[in-house]
């Protein structure tokens, strides 16, 4: 199964435009998102074409594609208006025999580990930042931030296919790939 990995689209409608119009590109079978869809947050500027109603009008029509948790700027009213579950703290994934623990990143992360076994994955967003390291016991992987990267990163997001996470700009470059 292929999949495409996304954080923190913080209500770009120009930004989910190019995620979307690179999901069909890549012809993934499910967009896994993993937080902060709607709302820019306090901390953040506003990011290009500051537009929630356009990005609700976006995504609604991939709600049985589209598998999703809970961002610290996620709220009870965002699930009022999108229709497909975006409340869930976490969602777990058996991936080629690997388990996934997707979380957005700010209640477990890199120094508050959720429950994990050896070998498993802890994928997370929030810190706009992407990232791959392995710990020895699990390994940390955060796609990046489609609207407002940080750290000089692009905007980007993962695709998961085969045994191999492949971190891309929004164009389809890969810059970054790691297999389990």
């Amino acid at each position: 199964m292929k999949i495409m990995i996304a954080s923190d689209i913080h209500g770009s409608a120009y930004y989910c435009k190019k995620l979307l119009s690179a999901y069909e590109r890549e012809g993934a079978e499910k967009l896994l998102l993993l937080g902060d869809i709607l709302y820019h947050g306090p901390r953040n500027d506003l990011p290009r074409e500051y537009a929630p109603k356009e990005v609700i009008a976006l995504l609604n029509p991939l709600k049985d594609k589209i598998l999703c948790v809970r961002g610290n700027c996620d709220t009870e009213v965002d699930q009022m208006v999108l229709s497909f579950p975006v409340l869930a703290d976490y969602a777990v994934l058996w991936l080629d025999g690997k388990t996934v623990y997707a979380t957005h990143g700010h209640n477990y992360n890199e120094e508050k580990l959720p429950p994990l076994s050896d070998g498993d994955i802890l994928l997370n967003g929030h810190t706009h930042v992407p990232k791959c390291t392995d710990h020895g016991t699990y390994i940390y992987m955060n796609p990046g931030s489609v609207s407002i990267p940080k750290e000089s990163s692009p905007h980007s997001y993962m695709i998961y296919e085969g045994g191999k996470f492949l971190w891309k700009n929004l164009e389809g470059e890969v810059y970054m790939e790691h297999s389990i």
